[in-house]
């Protein structure tokens, strides 16, 4: 093998780590499997391998262009590692693993042969955890990782490596910088780096390597001369030591060997190709268009050759074919080689090309492969053809959710094409709809009506998905009336279009605040879909669990959005995994159970999809998780730079509410900063009567414990008078109640609570509290109360010490009241009688440093946040903190910040 498996690696019989232990799996998934195969004449990178094999609990990141030996040291490490007993799975990455099924399904295959998975499931939910929670030893290898771009596929790879178990290994092949938060990495030492400088050959490895592949009749000076033109680029000295077997005059073909890097491929893959028989030259480049090689799919396409004659004389020779490892004989072509192939096959034989992707086209359609079919016929530029086979399997795809293949599929068209065929037409509609977001969808179907006016199919679609483009477009009442009139149409026979049009109007009329006919059309729309339908079951699902949480019935919604994240799973058709729209309430209902970790892993993964397809509530709610998160770790910069964020998307989307939104989570963290005046000014640019108008006859679910409304009356809870806090709470319950807001009804109960206790009223406050708690422990509710930061904490916890005296305190709920001042963590003292033992004074000037430690304190960092803004210790931070406490005659943190804004220190 050359010292770079990037070209050919073939071995008759070197062991691999191919999954033994896997259920019978598709052709692709064995072959993404299949490490590259061990070679006798490949150099052995000892220093290199051993820096691998000693980075575990790292991301192993091992980046160069093309044949620079990736693939070959990665190999080396792999085999060294399992020497050593640690399990190793390896996955070639290419462009189809941007569909996150497909990718969730190989990491699956990859943890069952190794034993980490017993079963076989594949969600973005899922994919990680067997990786993260490893009792035993492992290595993963990722290679040719720069074929990924799919933010669902780079969230679930961060989500391993945020969590890479101590003597776990996951090492990465990739030509390009991958977005996986590597400067974050480097700072915390957790990234161990192979580059193109570090991967270039040695002149001793030069020397080695044409020793191994040449011989001695290469002299030393010939040596020198050939390490230094190709500067230990390993792909061009091992395209060199092919042509120079061949070469009479060694020192002639040193001497003439120039040019950059893909002009030495082109002209060494020249030298090798065109010494090759005419049979063999035919066979290289009439193949070169299959991303796999076996006999029976290269005989379809050149009938007179002996194809299976020929790849193995072409494994033999090792000649730029990689070995698959699995039952049947099969193949893939280096990526460079390949490439070049096809750039001679085009230039030689353009028309050729196109017959040859026709033939793979209907070889696999008579396969039963309709996805490859498709794609070949396309490449080959039979669009016809191509459109003709994705007619007839359209309606399947949209019923399985494979929404993203199909607008990969229609954005390749050439312009015009879809105007001859309505019905995919409007399939591209639908498709646009759900990964470019429905502006777009609007556009094109506008278009399309124009276009084909009075004709009925058209028609049908539009009405069906009109209700739809409108409620996502957060133009909810404009949706129901429209939908409305579609319902007392008859149906239009288009099967999914119908059962979107009901599911649809049940969301809308969800939102509306009319539950009992959102159920009635959920009901009509299960009868009406196929069982086969995935995409309409996550839909329904998703929908159920919004009633449930309007409802507050935590742990039933908290179900349903699990079964519609799982339900976007097909072994046969592997569409797209965990569609954000269930995605996002997943994550919720997950964080409010205060299983962080779990809902910031959710959001990697969909954050980035909802923020594409601009679902407002989805937007809002996946941004407010995400800050919350990160302000309760006590990383504020990214806590406020998410909220900026979401602000932008919401005036480049136009959506007010999203920026209000923005604003809002701003004033809930300066209020637990307790800096009143920006609290009070981020609330005053919230209020927009336009965007609040809605709240009396729309459940908008981003705004069900978020409001205007409810961010005023917790700002008067905090700084307010607590006779006037009362009073703004009461007409806030009264309207909730009115519209029948359960969770927003116990947030405000619990923030009455705090009112009456800091009206002196402690009595009524723990009854007010004590009713909330029993409600909310019943149904698992954690966030709710801790985002209301340390004084709610307070309470519960003079709550908890009210029920110990009890003797007949419910274990339930002291668990539940255990788990809640857990994670509160340490809370302030209650605050005593004012006295002049603590007035807020100045006994001794701050220093520099402390008055840093001071403000962050006061924008609410942790320690751990504080020291590594700082370049400190910990342990450091906590000395400044005893100072600032001393200095100011403050008996805790909290006290402290108290004390510094009365005498002015911070804002």
């Amino acid at each position: 093998m050359p010292a770079t498996s990037e070209l050919p690696t073939p071995s008759a019989s070197a062991p691999t780590t191919a999954p033994t232990r896997l259920h019978p799996a598709t052709y692709w998934a064995e072959s993404k499997l299949a490490p590259p195969a061990a070679h006798s004449k490949q150099v052995l990178r000892a220093s290199l391998r051993d820096l691998i094999a000693a980075s575990a609990g790292k991301l192993t990141l091992v980046r160069a262009p093309a044949g620079f030996g990736k693939s070959t040291i990665m190999n080396q490490a792999r085999l060294m590692l399992e020497d050593k007993g640690i399990a190793t799975a390896w996955i070639s990455l290419d462009r189809s693993d941007n569909d996150a099924s497909r990718f969730c399904h190989c990491l699956d295959h990859a943890a069952y042969s190794l034993g980490l998975w017993d079963q076989q499931r594949s969600t973005p939910l899922d994919a990680a955890l067997p990786w993260q929670q490893a009792t035993t030893p492992y290595a993963l290898f990722l290679d040719d990782f720069e074929n990924v771009h799919e933010h669902t596929v780079l969230g679930i790879v961060r989500e391993i490596i945020a969590q890479l178990p101590r003597r776990c290994y996951l090492i990465i092949g990739t030509r390009t910088l991958p977005q996986l938060g590597i400067a974050r990495l480097r700072s915390r030492d957790m990234l161990e780096e192979l580059d193109g400088e570090r991967l270039r050959f040695t002149l001793e490895e030069t020397q080695q390597f044409l020793r191994e592949t040449s011989g001695d009749g290469v002299s030393p000076s010939l040596v020198q001369t050939l390490h230094e033109r190709t500067e230990g680029w390993v792909a061009a000295l091992w395209l060199a030591s092919l042509a120079l077997s061949r070469q009479a005059d060694k020192a002639a073909f040193i001497e003439r060997f120039s040019g950059s890097h893909r002009d030495i491929a082109d002209y060494l893959a020249e030298e090798v190709v065109y010494r090759e028989s005419p049979e063999m030259q035919d066979f290289l480049l009439k193949t070169s268009i299959l991303r796999q090689l076996d006999a029976s799919v290269c005989a379809a396409l050149l009938p007179r050759l002996d194809s299976n004659a020929l790849l193995e004389r072409l494994n033999d020779s090792a000649l730029f074919l990689i070995p698959l490892a699995s039952e049947r004989q099969a193949w893939r072509y280096h990526s460079l080689f390949s490439d070049y192939l096809k750039r001679e096959l085009h230039a030689r034989m353009p028309e050729e090309a196109a017959r040859l992707h026709l033939a793979a086209a209907s070889w696999f359609e008579a396969q039963g492969r309709p996805v490859p079919a498709i794609d070949h016929a396309f490449e080959g530029g039979d669009f016809p053809y191509g459109l003709d086979m994705l007619s007839a399997h359209a309606e399947e795809f949209l019923q399985r959710g494979r929404m993203r293949l199909l607008a990969r599929w229609f954005a390749s068209l050439p312009g015009g094409l879809l105007h001859e065929r309505p019905e995919l037409q409007m399939a591209a509609v639908w498709a646009i709809c759900f990964t470019y977001g429905p502006w777009q969808a609007e556009t094109m179907l506008r278009e399309a009506l124009q276009q084909h006016a009075g004709d009925a199919a058209i028609e049908a679609h539009a009405d069906c998905i009109w209700p739809m483009l409108l409620a996502m477009q957060d133009r909810t009442a404009e949706g129901q009336t429209v939908g409305k009139s579609a319902l007392q149409r008859p149906p239009t026979g288009l099967h999914f279009a119908d059962n979107t049009l009901l599911t649809a109007m049940a969301h809308i009329t969800t939102i509306m605040g009319q539950p009992s006919e959102a159920r009635a059309l959920l009901q009509a729309a299960r009868e009406q879909s196929r069982s086969t339908s995935t995409f309409q079951h996550m839909y329904t699902e998703t929908t159920e669990g919004l009633l449930d949480m309007q409802e507050g019935r935590l742990r039933q919604a908290a179900a349903r959005f699990r079964l519609a994240v799982d339900s976007t799973h097909s072994l046969r058709y592997n569409h797209t995994h965990g569609n954000a729209w269930a995605g996002v309430f997943f994550a919720y209902v997950v964080y409010e159970v205060n299983q962080l970790e779990q809902a910031e892993h959710l959001l990697n993964v969909y954050l980035p999809m909802a923020r594409d397809v601009g679902l407002p509530d989805h937007m809002i709610l996946s941004h407010a998780m995400r800050a919350r998160i990160a302000f309760w770790r006590g990383d504020v910069d990214t806590a406020l730079a998410l909220l900026t964020e979401l602000e932008f998307v919401g005036h480049r989307r136009k959506i007010p509410r999203v920026v209000a939104a923005g604003n809002l989570e701003r004033a809930r963290f300066y209020t637990l900063q307790r800096n009143a005046q920006a609290a009070k000014s981020e609330l005053l640019k919230a209020n927009l009567p336009e965007v609040w108008a809605r709240e009396s006859h729309e459940r908008m679910f981003a705004h069900e414990t978020e409001s205007y409304g409810l961010g005023m009356a917790r700002w008067e809870v905090h700084f307010g008078q607590p006779t006037l806090a009362l009073q703004r709470i009461d007409e806030q319950l009264a309207l909730a109640t009115h519209t029948r807001r359960q969770p927003r009804m116990h947030l405000l109960q619990l923030l009455r609570s705090m009112a009456l206790a800091k009206q002196g009223d402690l009595t009524n406050a723990m009854a007010v509290l004590g009713q909330q708690l029993s409600a909310l422990a019943e149904e698992g509710f954690m966030r709710l109360l801790l985002d209301e930061g340390p004084e709610l904490g307070v309470l519960v916890r003079r709550y908890q010490a009210l029920q110990q005296d009890k003797h007949h305190s419910s274990p339930l709920m002291q668990e539940y009241l255990a788990r809640l001042l857990q994670a509160f963590g340490p809370l302030p003292e209650e605050p005593e009688a004012p006295s002049a033992a603590n007035d807020a004074i100045l006994l001794e000037a701050l220093t520099r440093k402390e008055a840093r430690v001071l403000t962050l304190l006061a924008e609410g960092y942790s320690n751990s946040a504080m020291a590594e803004k700082l370049f400190v210790s910990d342990s450091t931070v906590r000395t400044h903190l005893r100072n600032i406490n001393t200095k100011l005659n403050a008996g805790n943190r909290t006290q402290a910040v108290a004390f510094a804004r009365k005498l002015g220190l911070v804002p």
